[in-house]
């Protein structure tokens, strides 16, 4: 299966009777997220449809077709949609089945133990589709593909001419007849390979000396009114090296003169590579978007390997980088020992770039090394239902997952295939020395926080640790922070509507910072008349700081103002109860609650259960 396809894929589940099948679906599509639904099934679909999510839905197909129908418009960027039958037994691939649907239901079916109904003519009789070719492959004239596989579809030969990589895909390795390249290399240094015939469907070949290809599989760039399908193999490693801060622009337009010059295609490039020190240089990571390719990367002692290899060796790069050459050096490097410098070094004002080409198709994820990513990741109070799409997709893209036991537990199936580091609850910087040491290893990292990773959560603590400059291979990571659902969030909506006005949050844990700054901050927030939450608001080691609270608070605000005590937030034993300032119960309180204590206009509206709210205007306060 095409993991970039199925990357981020969500199972849609119909009620809870389905989980086990779900579940079972799960294992065969890595970083899938299972979602479960009793009502309001075709707004979800309809969502992840829109946000262009594989959806697995195991239902009816008719639920599906129903649901998606307004939305279908074009076929060639619908994400890929299954229907699984509720026992498993059938698995129909209904949209997207050249963009990975086909393939999905096969690895379905085989999971369920089903049958995978696949009805794309092109690969139920011929096993490939020539505007579905392999990951990394491209086709530079896809409206030629239609009618070449109407002809094979009737029995009829199609003639291929491969000039650069090896389609095993789409003949094996079979060549049925000796015929020159019917374009030689812009360069003159292209191998002249063999014309090659699809076999017919009754397994005959054919095809005529000196007949024009009805395919070429090149890495030229097409040219206007091209007559044959052109596919391009990702056989091409641009290599490119950047001065700091260099402009997107200027590299990019760099690379564009030097394809031309060369008459390579842009997309028979497989992957851009440099050194590592480039890792986080914007350029780089323009340039790879813009190509729709990885970005690998190499240290300085792999690239001083091909210095008998650069064509322009400079003793001004080793001075600064350790190395003879950067673009050329990781050109080759990507291609390795086997692939060849096609155009060396070219060079604008802040960047250079050069091109290999190797002669089997490139795999990225064997090459160099990847920009590590880290992802610190709030998943709310824990429920899956009040977990963000975000901070979703952001544990289903990540290969290690981080995080104190408790919190990776909540993430249930989420984690299934992923490697999990546990460390121990008091242990936070530990926890994120260990997930910025794994990005740097090129790893895509999710660093869990409960709640809000920003508030009183990772994020913070991982920006200070790469601040402090203790390791500069940190500093190459791409950083993100997903946001998750706060607790005092979850406890206002349980509790009602308090913070309908002006609010803020103060944590009453003393290990970082001073308790009389704790203090200053508790009278400011009081005489501000502010609705307070009250993070960490007592542990067994910390018994003082929330009764000390409440006598600052005591001053300020009527005994019976509304104090909402909310525990387990999200999980099982959730409590939330509605006291008085003056009347709670202090030592009942723990780490595991939130505290949250009214303004002076705070109400209780009665009712079962009772409401807290604050109203929006200053008016109402007394």
């Amino acid at each position: 299966m095409r993991s970039a396809l199925a990357k981020n894929a969500a199972i849609v589940a119909l009620g809870s009777r389905t989980l086990p099948l779900a579940r079972r679906l799960q294992r065969c599509i890595p970083g899938a997220e299972i979602l479960t639904t009793q009502t309001g099934a075709a707004s979800l679909l309809r969502s992840l449809f829109r946000s262009g999510r594989p959806i697995v839905g195991i239902c009816a197909a008719g639920i599906l077709i129903r649901a998606l129908a307004p939305l279908l418009e074009d076929k060639t960027a619908e994400p890929p949609v299954v229907a699984v039958a509720e026992d498993g037994s059938a698995v129909v691939p209904l949209l997207g089945g050249h963009r990975g649907a086909n393939a999905m239901a096969r690895a379905l079916a085989r999971a369920s133990r089903g049958i995978a109904a696949i009805t794309t003519a092109s690969e139920t009789r011929l096993g490939f589709a020539l505007d579905n070719p392999p990951p990394g492959w491209r086709v530079a004239n896809p409206e030629r593909a239609k009618p070449l596989m109407a002809r094979l579809l009737d029995g009829k030969r199609v003639r291929v001419a491969v000039e650069a990589g090896d389609p095993e895909w789409l003949l094996g390795s079979e060549q049925v007849e000796a015929s020159p390249s019917p374009h030689p290399s812009p360069q003159g240094e292209r191998e002249k390979k063999a014309a090659m015939f699809l076999p017919l469907p009754n397994g005959e070949r054919g095809g005529v000396r000196g007949h024009a290809p009805d395919v070429v599989v090149t890495d030229r760039a097409a040219r206007p009114r091209e007559r044959a399908l052109v596919l391009h193999p990702p056989v091409l490693a641009l290599g490119v090296g950047t001065s700091r801060h260099c402009p997107p622009a200027e590299l990019g337009a760099l690379v564009r003169r030097t394809l031309r010059e060369a008459g390579l295609a842009a997309t028979a490039i497989a992957v851009v590579s440099s050194i590592d020190i480039k890792m986080d240089e914007p350029a780089v990571a323009a340039l790879a978007e813009r190509l729709g390719v990885p970005a690998r990367f190499f240290p300085a002692e792999r690239l001083l390997r091909e210095t008998p290899r650069l064509q322009s060796p400079s003793a001004a790069t080793f001075r600064a980088t350790g190395c003879y050459g950067v673009a050329e050096g990781a050109a080759l490097a990507a291609v390795g020992r086997a692939g060849t410098l096609v155009l060396p070094k070219r060079k604008s004002r802040n960047a250079t770039c050069a091109i290999a080409r190797s002669a089997q198709a490139l795999d990225p994820s064997r090459i160099g090394r990847a920009r590590g990513n880290l992802a610190i990741v709030g998943i709310g109070p824990g429920d899956a239902a009040w977990r963000t799409p975000e901070a979703s997709a952001a544990v289903a893209n990540a290969s290690d997952v981080v995080g104190y036991k408790l919190y990776l537990d909540l993430l249930g199936d989420a984690l299934r295939g992923k490697r999990r580091h546990v460390r121990a609850l008091g242990a936070e910087t530990e926890r994120a020395r260990l997930a910025l040491d794994l990005a740097a290893q090129g790893r895509s990292v999710a660093l869990v926080s409960s709640g809000d990773a920003g508030i009183y959560g990772l994020a913070t603590l991982v920006f200070e640790l790469v601040d402090r400059g203790e390791r500069p291979d940190w500093r190459r990571i791409r950083i993100e922070v997903a946001p998750g659902l706060s607790a005092l969030q979850a406890a206002a909506a349980r509790a009602g509507a308090p913070l309908g006005h002006d609010f803020a949050a103060i944590s009453l844990s003393d290990l970082l910072t001073p308790w009389a700054q704790i203090e200053r901050r508790l009278v400011a927030a009081a005489r501000g008349d502010f609705v307070l939450a009250l993070y960490n608001p007592r542990s067994e080691r910390r018994t003082r700081q929330l009764e000390a609270a409440r006598r600052i608070l005591l001053r300020h605000r009527r005994p019976e103002t509304p104090v909402v005590l909310a525990r387990n937030l999200g999980r099982d034993g959730e409590r939330i109860a509605i006291e008085t300032l003056a009347g709670f119960d202090a030592s009942a309180v723990d780490m595991l609650t939130l505290v949250m204590v009214g303004s002076r206009s705070t109400r209780v509206m009665p009712g079962n259960p009772p409401r807290v709210y604050t109203p929006r205007g200053y008016r109402a306060s007394s």
